[in-house]
């Protein structure tokens, strides 16, 4: 069995320099904040010792409460990420079929590429609004698909899909044999209820998230997975016993104080994000080269550049970068074209973040055909 490289791209804006970067609408998080602003306090009396191999107790007993989940049905990872690297490792062999949701975050889909899986992709189509067809998805299930993924908020899009949608989705892996790992990234950010957690539907549901999105703390390299499989639990555990052992104790008591606050954190955040989408909404209505799906959650969305506008894409981003300023996340880094990109509205100030769509405008102005 032939294992495939991962696909890796140095271009995210810490490695170009955060200096170089005057209009950053990259970031698919909300505004990073300080110690201060999230209100942690560390002891100096803190054991910097090998913490608990699961993660901290008590930060395990209040996601627990987040997903109706004991505590020991919680393992803390050095973010999502980690999260994704544990469960596909401990989950999937070579030639496993693996169907994953299309565009997403590119991890998702290149670790079980590069573990040699079977990667097949539901693809999301703009001109439906990217809506996931729930039938169409289950119909691409096979009787070998080990592992389903999706991702809600979306990422790039921002759209969001509906609880008797995600249920009979569940009933049907679950029917298949087949574990349904939502990433849950964005869960806090959603307009309206928050979807319900497929980890409490069934021992073959699977839910992710991290503390970087959110709230604004990526520093904190925090994440958890949630399951009510016992045998996935254990292997998810060895798995990380041997790539770090443990967290960072440190990380956990910081993030255990952030989410023993998260309502709290959460209400302004919501309220700075739901202007600056104003703020966005304003902008692509009042223009007439982009077009795009209305984020309905999250803090991302992905526009695309008009079909009948004639460009040479990579003229545009290097015009855009070079000339304005201006960062966005090309369709490429989701395997799409660069028509697509990804704007994250909500880590830029309120002025930063008008002043960056309208020099994206004006890019696109400067370098169209006709």
């Amino acid at each position: 069995m032939q294992f495939n490289r991962m696909w890796i791209e140095k271009e995210s804006p810490e490695e170009y320099g955060y200096e170089n970067i005057k209009y950053n609408l990259t970031e698919s998080s909300t505004t990073d904040k300080t110690m201060t602003d999230v209100g942690i306090q560390l002891s100096q009396d803190l054991l910097l010792c090998y913490g608990d191999h699961l993660g901290k107790k008590e930060l395990r007993q209040v996601i627990g409460k987040m997903y109706d989940a004991k505590e020991d049905e919680v393992i803390v990872t050095i973010g999502a990420c980690m999260s994704l690297f544990l469960i596909y490792s401990a989950i999937l062999m070579p030639g496993d079929h693996v169907l994953i949701m299309h565009p997403n975050y590119p991890a998702n889909i290149e670790i079980p590429r590069s573990l040699g899986c079977q990667v097949d992709l539901y693809g999301l189509k703009f001109e439906e609004g990217f809506r996931m067809d729930v039938d169409q998805l289950i119909s691409m299930l096979r009787p070998e698909t080990k592992l389903v993924n999706i991702t809600y908020p979306h990422n790039p899009t921002g759209v969001m899909t509906t609880a008797e949608d995600i249920a009979k989705l569940m009933k049907a892996c679950e029917a298949n044999g087949t574990y349904l790992m939502v990433d849950e990234t964005y869960g806090d950010l959603t307009n309206g209820q928050r979807l319900p957690h497929v980890s409490s539907m069934s021992k073959y549901g699977i839910c992710i998230e991290s503390l970087s999105k959110a709230i604004g703390v990526p520093g904190i390299r925090t994440g958890w997975m949630v399951s009510k499989n016992r045998e996935l639990l254990d292997k998810v555990i060895a798995t990380k016993e041997q790539v770090c052992i443990c967290g960072s104790v440190v990380d956990e008591e910081c993030a255990y104080q952030v989410l023993s606050k998260r309502e709290e954190l959460l209400k302004p955040i919501k309220a700075d994000i739901a202007e600056k989408l104003a703020i966005l909404t304003e902008i692509m209505e009042n223009q007439n080269v982009l077009e795009w799906v209305k984020p309905q959650g999250g803090v991302v969305c992905f526009p695309r550049i008009k079909e009948e506008i004639e460009i040479d894409t990579k003229e545009f981003y290097d015009c855009l970068n070079h000339k304005y300023g201006v960062f966005v996340g090309p369709g490429k880094w989701f395997d799409m074209s660069d028509r697509y990109f990804r704007i994250g509205y909500a880590w830029p100030k309120k002025e930063e973040l008008r002043q960056g769509m309208l020099n994206l405008l004006k890019a696109i102005e400067d370098t169209r055909k006709n």
